[in-house]
């Protein structure tokens, strides 16, 4: 069955192409596209192009069938080109010619982006929600370690002392500008397009802002034509919000895997957290971590697909815009699964005392020497100089009551504050 039959058959070699798999994307919607096509049915009860009866019976199948969808018994079948055709099936084949009349004044472009929008709403909030467990988890861990000196690293070479408070600190922290970017993005698909029909509206006396209302937007995309093109801009603009979280995390995980080697060997995990080698019996390799950093990676490459298949198309509907579906869905998911395992894994982070007899840290607290100095009186660039000459000629000695001093110095921030300055998930 498709939405558009008029009496005559497809070639079977095109319609395997242009159908692709969107049949099993769109289970993925599914719930959605219920959801709008029930609020489009109570809207044409509303405006009198369906009975209260008539309604009724829309509303008992979209029940069945959404019981189904929770079982795990719902299947788009074959004969079916997709969700939106599975349904007027359905409805059709429960109700007969009520069935029929569920796509007045719409159509399969302003059902599909309706339903999509729903579902980026959802997970948006999703991922804001998982943020947040990940954000409170990095601000503890940093109220534990406030006080455990890290080497601080630039260039990848020893540079000042640091801690690990401020280390799980600046990632929390991080979190918070990728959730304002989230946060813009669920603004950003907060409009309502149902109504926009084909992109051109409809002649029938449609009520869109009763669709808004009780489909939960903020407000409607007032402009039919604004509406459809936002298919592409929303992937676009979403896209760029998972980017961003992804770079994050991707981030972190990369300063994880650094600091287990050996050479660095400032954190451990359990060796439940770790796999091995199948020829070299010592191996704990940070495999978690790796595919972490990984993933994130590719998510980042998301945006640039999502460019790339809408850059340069004009106004209207395109096919084009069914291949964005597949991808920006397994993007949600993924992400949503590497915060999990993320929060999951770094609570279990064994954060190890650093040996400052190390001959690497040798020059570690040289900026310190350099302030004591500045405090006893002298300029800076003099006392930069003096130390700066100490280092050349192999005389330089480290104070070691500094580090000390340093971290007295260095944590005089308010985790509390970072705290209430995280948004809340709308």
């Amino acid at each position: 069955m498709k939405l558009w039959d008029k009496g005559f058959s497809i070639d079977e070699f095109i319609e395997k192409f242009t159908v692709g798999n969107d049949r099993e994307i769109d289970l993925k919607i599914a719930a959605y596209d219920i959801q709008a096509s029930l609020a489009h049915a109570q809207m044409l009860e509303e405006i009198g192009l369906l009975n209260p009866l008539e309604l009724k019976g829309v509303e008992g199948v979209f029940e069945t069938l959404q019981s189904q969808l929770s079982k795990g018994t719902f299947v788009i079948d074959a004969q079916f080109e997709d969700i939106h055709s599975k349904l007027e099936y359905e409805l059709t084949k429960a109700l007969g010619d009520t069935g029929k009349k569920i796509h007045t004044a719409r159509s399969r472009n302003d059902q599909v982006l309706v339903a999509l929008q729903l579902y980026y709403k959802a997970n948006l909030k999703t991922i804001q929600g998982k943020t947040k467990v990940l954000f409170n988890t990095l601000i503890d861990l940093a109220e534990t370690h406030k006080t455990a000196l890290l080497p601080g690293y630039t260039h990848l070479q020893v540079a000042m002392p640091s801690s690990f408070g401020l280390w799980f600190s600046a990632y929390a922290e991080s979190l918070i500008d990728d959730v304002y970017v989230l946060q813009a993005a669920q603004k950003v698909v907060d409009q309502n397009p149902l109504g926009s029909a084909a992109g051109y509206g409809s002649s029938f006396p449609i009520d869109r802002a009763y669709t808004t209302k009780i489909l939960g937007f903020e407000t409607l995309k007032y402009n039919v034509v604004a509406a459809q093109m936002s298919r592409g801009k929303n992937e676009r603009i979403i896209a760029s919000g998972l980017g961003n979280l992804a770079h994050t995390l991707g981030k972190m995980a990369m300063d994880i895997c650094l600091y287990m080697s050996q050479n660095f060997d400032f954190i451990g995990f359990p060796e439940t957290l770790t796999t091995g080698s199948s020829i070299m019996p010592h191996k704990k390799n940070p495999d978690v971590f790796e595919l972490i950093r990984g993933k994130c990676n590719k998510l980042q490459s998301l945006e640039a697909e999502m460019l790339l298949i809408t850059n340069n198309l004009p106004s209207g509907y395109h096919r084009d815009f069914q291949l964005l579906k597949e991808n920006m869905i397994k993007g949600f998911e993924e992400l949503e699964a590497i915060l999990d395992i993320f929060n999951y894994s770094i609570q279990q982070i064994q954060v190890k005392k650093i040996d400052l007899k190390d001959p690497k840290y040798h020059y570690l607290f040289t900026v310190d020497s350099i302030n004591s100095l500045v405090i006893q009186g002298r300029s800076f660039r003099e006392a930069y100089q003096t130390i700066g000459a100490q280092v050349q000629a192999g005389t330089y000695k480290s104070d070691s009551r500094i580090p000390h001093t340093h971290l007295g110095s260095i944590h005089n921030l308010s985790l509390n504050e970072i705290k209430e300055k995280y948004p809340f998930c709308n």
